[in-house]
């Protein structure tokens, strides 16, 4: 399958695909099962999203969740969702994509902070 800015994606890596998104696995996943929901059509940030393309990714969220817990060995014990909206952000590719990462207790020493670790210094308020 051939989506915007990634090329083409091995179809082994495609786990679902609709009109509007497909859900992909990570080329360079976080952890097992690292998946990413990417609209069909060229967009690069979330505002650019229609109203109903916004309700079918938030769905498709929930699948996916859904879905990596019923099919990874062991099964996550938690998820991180995140979007690099725009280049400040971290964004490399030049289309929206949603992350999808499960998570395992001990992957990391202190989990607390999640998404805050984006810049460190402000991450750890406890």
């Amino acid at each position: 399958m051939i989506l915007p800015a990634f090329g083409l994606v091995e179809a082994e890596r495609v786990l679902a695909v609709d009109q509007s998104f497909a859900v992909v696995l990570d080329k360079f996943p976080i952890s097992p099962g690292h998946a990413l929901i990417i609209p069909r059509r060229e967009l690069i940030h979330f505002k650019d999203l229609s109203k109903e393309e916004r309700t079918r990714l938030i769905e498709l969220v929930e699948w996916a969740q859904d879905h990596l817990s019923s099919i990874l060995e062991p099964k996550p014990d938690a998820f991180n969702f995140g979007v690099n909206d725009g280049r400040a952000a971290g964004q490399t590719m030049p289309q929206f994509h949603f992350h999808v990462i499960p998570r395992y207790v001990g992957d990391v020493a202190d989990p607390r902070g999640g998404l805050r670790w984006i810049i460190a210094s402000k991450a750890k308020y406890w």
